[in-house]
Formats: C-alpha cells, structure tokens, sequence
C-alpha cells in the first residue's frame, strides 16, 4: 500500500476525547489480540500445512478469514459482501481506499494479496502480509518476467490474487486510473485461456454525521493516527464489498484493453452503490 495520492481539500482535523480514548484501549486490545492470536494460529497450523500440501494452503486462509469478519465485529462496522466471488482460477482487482480494504477483502474471500516489496519490511503489517502468503513485487519493467512466473505458478496452483491498480489509496470517494503493468503477466500463454479477472469495487459508508472521507487514508496521513480515528469513533460506519462478474482474460486483445475495462466497471459499482456517503444500504 502507498499513501501517495493528495487532495486539494485536507482532512478534517479530529481530536480524542476521554471517551474516544476509552474506545480506542478497549477496541485496539480485542483487536490486537484477535489479529495476532489468530496469527499464532495459522503459524502453528502452517507447520503442519505446508510440509502436506507445499505451495497449497487448504486450512489456514479459513484462519485469516475468519479473523478479517471478526475485526469488523470488534470495530463496531457493518460488513456486506455482494456478488459472486469466483471459484475458477482467477485474479481479483479493487480500488484502494486505506488499510482496512485488507480486513474487508479478506474477509469477503480467501485471497492473497500483490503487494509493493517495500511491505514486508514493514514492523506489525509486514509480518502479517508475509504470514498471510503475499506476493511481494517491485513495480519495475526489469522485474516483468519474474512476476509473471510468481504469477503463473500462485494462479495455476489456485491461489486468488488481488492487487490494487490506483497504486495507491485515497480518501474513498473515487476511484483513480488504472495502471496496466501487472495486467501483462495475465497474458503469459499459460495463463491467457486459463484464468478471468473478477473487478471488485470497495465502498465505505462514513459513520452518519461525520465526513464522507472518514475511513480514507491519504496525503500525508500516518497508519498510527489514521488507526486512532478508526478506534476512537462512537460510531462506525460500514464498508461494502461488490463482486462484479469475471472477465476471461482471453477474450482482450492485451493489457491496457483488460485493465481500462477492469477499471470501468469497479468505477460503476462504486458510483452506484453511494460512495458519496449517501444511505444506499439495505
């Protein structure tokens, strides 16, 4: 994840009260305890996973999906998956609001994420990301041929990979152009007729009376304080997941034509389903 993207219009500037405090001890050690419980778990059970299965992980994504829907539990927030996830070999596409789209896509399917190299140095998350089976990547032309054979070996073994095109997160009320690059690896021959990419849009639902860019993460924001907001608030929002029907790769005739389609459709679903704040929950 990155948190490149800027606004012309800053964020509101918050304060915590005594109360938000009190929120943020209490929700920020279930969910410490959750995460990193749950983490012990799946080490423990990837003892035993992998020697049998190798590259397959049959038992210990259950593990991290369970953990994702719990933390919306422990948050307070609503979570609301619509569409159909796809069962075949496929990879996953979404737009990228702020750190919380990790607990929201985990949690509406077993998947693992694409993710900038420079994550699994990161203290708390890297460790995470390493544990969960992402793929780490550099954004660099010269890598092209490495990343499509990490691809083709994660997708052909049934892995869902999931990365995010903006390339970086923003404060949820659009969707920013596509980049094409990882599309390529899609293309490699023993993938074309294999796979479908299925767009999936990811909108949040600000808690009512604060800002509509409430749960985004941006600019010069930092996890830590964007965290505290995220705990501290008496009321939560809610986030939705929308799984739009899958494209077969094959039927494009390259990257760009897959990834502006791709783009096309998660920009719809998050127009659609009242990303602007609006009260479109059922």
């Amino acid at each position: 994840m990155s948190t490149t993207w800027d606004s012309d219009q800053p964020p509101p500037e918050r304060r915590l009260t005594l109360a938000g405090m009190l929120r943020v001890m209490l929700r920020g050690a279930a969910l410490a305890i959750l995460v990193f419980g749950g983490l012990l778990v799946l080490l423990l059970l990837r003892l035993i996973e992998r020697p049998i299965f190798g590259l397959h992980r049959p038992i210990t994504p259950h593990i991290t999906q369970m953990v994702c829907r719990a933390a919306f539990w422990v948050l307070g927030m609503r979570f609301i998956r619509r569409g159909t996830p796809m069962e075949r070999r496929c990879a996953v596409v979404a737009n990228h609001t702020s750190w919380l789209d990790i607990f929201a896509l985990n949690a509406a399917k077993r998947i693992y994420f694409v993710s900038k190299s420079e994550v699994a140095g990161w203290p708390g998350i890297g460790w995470l990301a390493r544990a969960t089976g992402t793929v780490f990547i550099r954004r660099d032309r010269a890598e092209a041929r490495t990343q499509t054979e990490v691809f083709r070996t994660r997708l052909l073994a049934g892995h869902k990979l999931l990365f995010f095109p903006e390339g970086t997160s923003t404060d949820g009320l659009q969707v920013l152009p596509f980049k094409t690059t990882l599309f390529e690896a899609f293309f490699d021959p023993a993938l074309r007729d294999e796979i479908a990419v299925q767009p999936v849009s990811v909108i949040y639902h600000a808690p009512q009376g604060e800002d509509p860019r409430f749960y985004g993460w941006w600019g010069d924001m930092s996890f830590g304080a964007h965290l505290l907001t995220t705990l501290a608030a008496a009321r939560q929002g809610a986030v939705e997941v929308v799984y739009h029907p899958p494209l077969p790769v094959a039927e494009f005739t390259g990257r760009k034509a897959l990834a502006q389609r791709c783009e096309a459709i998660v920009r719809a679903g998050h127009a659609q389903t009242g990303a602007d704040g609006g009260p479109r929950l059922q």
